[in-house]
């Protein structure tokens, strides 16, 4: 198993330890990952108890690879990791500096308005000449990157050797190795059901040993180097739904990276891969079972008979009313006694099969007295079926005015 997904795997499941040890020997292996820098420097700030100083080593590591190579994406969380390592140092001053560095690159960075109010707050107990309210550092680190060490692989045969091809003597052609889709033509797809979903990266030879993939409740990465030189980086943050992380799998085959996202709540339907809304900030200390509980209980599938509801000041909740229709237009069970005649039991007959809610209608306009059919048709003709008054005393005052639904604009015909 590649070391970086060990490590990966490791800080996921918060042995912090173990990801650094893991890290530390994929850097050997690779040491221009710029994502091994960060994701190392995450473990050494929450290992116990974290080394604050190596975090802020390979922070500003990470952050002048990513520089040299432009990979914005990657320059904001080298930033962040190094604005968190340099509070935890109590260097509020340059921790601010960097935090702002952030926010000039990406606003919307769902951490800063907590990391803002921690370091606001440190700053506000210090004078201005404290040697930890100043700012000593540029926005760029001038350190040293370490150098990428050659493979030197043992050679079998003797450069005059060439292997022959045993059909037409000519030399194969050697086989290629790396990714081989260029990093504008690879693209993603996804789907899902009800209780996964499914991600592909459409790469070819992409590294099983050199590719970092990170799978978080909230997020995602993957991370994988190309023959450039530089790394390809794919990212979803937040994810539109919170998903459960250690049962998701990933797999790299021979013309795609493909991960099964299992979803948190199951039956729950994404209509996008991201979130725009950011997910919660690192660090929050705050506990979302609460909301998580209540999201649930508003995805959970639902009876197939409910019928629908409208909004109502009521008490009691809003009224299915074709659940109401149903039972007025309900024929009624009763035994009749010797020699009593039907009564309105033809009228049920005759409306029942019918749609309920015009069946209800029906039944009310036929058994109501003269002045509350005036009233019904009366309001009902003058407004353009707009209205149903039962009312006389008021319609009879005057013309019932057209009310058309709320959007929608009365026009004369």
């Amino acid at each position: 198993m590649d070391q970086a997904v060990k490590g990966a795997a490791a800080l996921q499941s918060k042995d912090f330890s173990a990801a650094v040890t893991h890290y530390s020997e994929a850097i050997a292996i690779n040491s221009q990952a710029v994502d091994y820098y960060i994701k190392r420097s995450t473990a050494y700030t929450r290992i116990s108890p974290p080394d604050s100083a190596a975090s802020l080593r390979d922070a500003e590591v990470a952050l002048t690879l990513a520089s040299k190579r432009g990979k914005r994406e990657l320059i904001i969380q080298a930033q962040l990791r190094r604005a968190i390592a340099l509070f935890s140092l109590e260097q509020y001053g340059d921790a601010k500096a960097c935090f702002d560095w952030v926010k000039e690159m990406d606003k919307d960075e769902k951490s800063l308005q907590i990391w803002g109010v921690k370091v606001e707050n440190k700053l506000k107990g210090l004078t201005e000449d404290d040697p930890k309210a100043k700012v000593t550092i540029q926005r760029y680190p001038d350190v040293e990157v370490p150098k990428q060490k050659e493979d030197k692989k043992p050679t079998s045969l003797q450069p005059s050797e060439p292997t022959m091809s045993a059909s037409n003597g000519s030399t194969p052609a050697p086989k290629a190795e790396g990714v081989q889709t260029p990093a504008n033509k690879i693209r993603h797809e996804w789907y899902q059901t009800d209780n996964t979903v499914v991600v592909s990266l459409f790469a070819k030879g992409v590294p099983k040993d050199k590719t970092t993939i990170d799978i978080q409740n909230t997020s995602l990465a993957i991370s994988f180097p190309l023959p450039t030189g530089s790394d390809y980086n794919f990212s979803l943050d937040p994810l539109y739904g919170e998903i459960d992380a250690p049962a998701s799998t990933s797999k790299i085959l021979s013309t795609k990276v493909e991960l099964v996202l299992k979803k948190a709540t199951p039956g729950e339907k994404w209509s996008s891969l991201e979130s725009d809304t950011p997910a919660a900030a690192e660090d929050k200390g705050t506990n979302d079972d609460g909301a998580n509980e209540v999201k649930r209980a508003v995805l959970a599938d639902r009876p197939a008979n409910t019928g629908p509801s409208y909004p109502t000041s009521s008490k009691s909740g809003p009224k299915n009313w074709d659940k109401v229709a149903n039972e007025l237009t309900k024929k009624p069970k009763k035994e009749k006694k010797d020699g009593e005649e039907d009564g309105d039991d033809g009228l049920e007959e005759e409306f029942e099969g019918a749609d309920p809610v015009n069946g209800f209608f029906q039944q009310l306009y036929s058994r109501a007295d003269p002045d509350t059919r005036r009233a019904m048709m009366k309001s009902y003709q003058e407004s353009n079926g707009t209205a149903l008054s039962t009312n006389w005393s008021e319609v009879g005052k005057g013309k019932v005015e057209t009310q058309p639904p709320d959007g929608m604009e009365a026009k004369p015909w």
